[in-house]
């Protein structure tokens, strides 16, 4: 069972990246756009406004990036960064832990970004197109070496 689950690791990680990335970029869609009930409750966050437009712009185009697997690694680093900063500074005065402090969605999507930054984008992205045609079809990293080892 461990080999069917080995060899079908690359693409429940890409399904994985997707709906994070889509989520993510959700919620920066409803702060710059004021869709799927807006900015904590309704309406947008003003223009230019330090954080929350910065991370908000954030959420919107790293979230799109990785739900499509382009530049992954750069896209979740800078959106884990972005969260964590979120966490610091807004969550984590009010209260030590997530559940109490309301920054569970902030801590949850840190790590999940971070993950993403060492296993990259699984087996169906973007950045796949583009390294088979550079003429190095190289694909690395722990996940597709284990896949090769256990196809072996």
């Amino acid at each position: 069972m461990s080999i069917r689950l080995n060899r079908a690791q690359p693409y429940a990680l890409a399904v994985f990246r997707v709906v994070i990335g889509f989520l993510f970029a959700c919620h920066g869609a409803a702060s710059l756009f004021g869709i799927l009930g807006g900015s904590m409750g309704g309406g947008t966050i003003p223009t230019g406004t330090w954080p929350g437009w910065y991370a908000a712009v954030i959420q919107l185009v790293g979230g799109t990036l990785v739900a499509l697997g382009l530049g992954t690694r750069i896209a979740a680093l800078i959106s884990s960064g972005s969260m964590a900063y979120a966490y610091f500074k807004v969550h984590q005065p009010e209260s030590l832990f997530p559940l109490q402090n309301g920054g569970e969605a902030s801590a949850v999507f840190c790590w999940t970004f971070l993950l993403l930054v060492f296993t990259g984008p699984g087996a169906v992205a973007v950045d796949r197109l583009f390294s088979s045609r550079g003429g190095s079809a190289r694909e690395s990293g722990p996940v597709r070496e284990k896949a090769q080892a256990v196809s072996v």
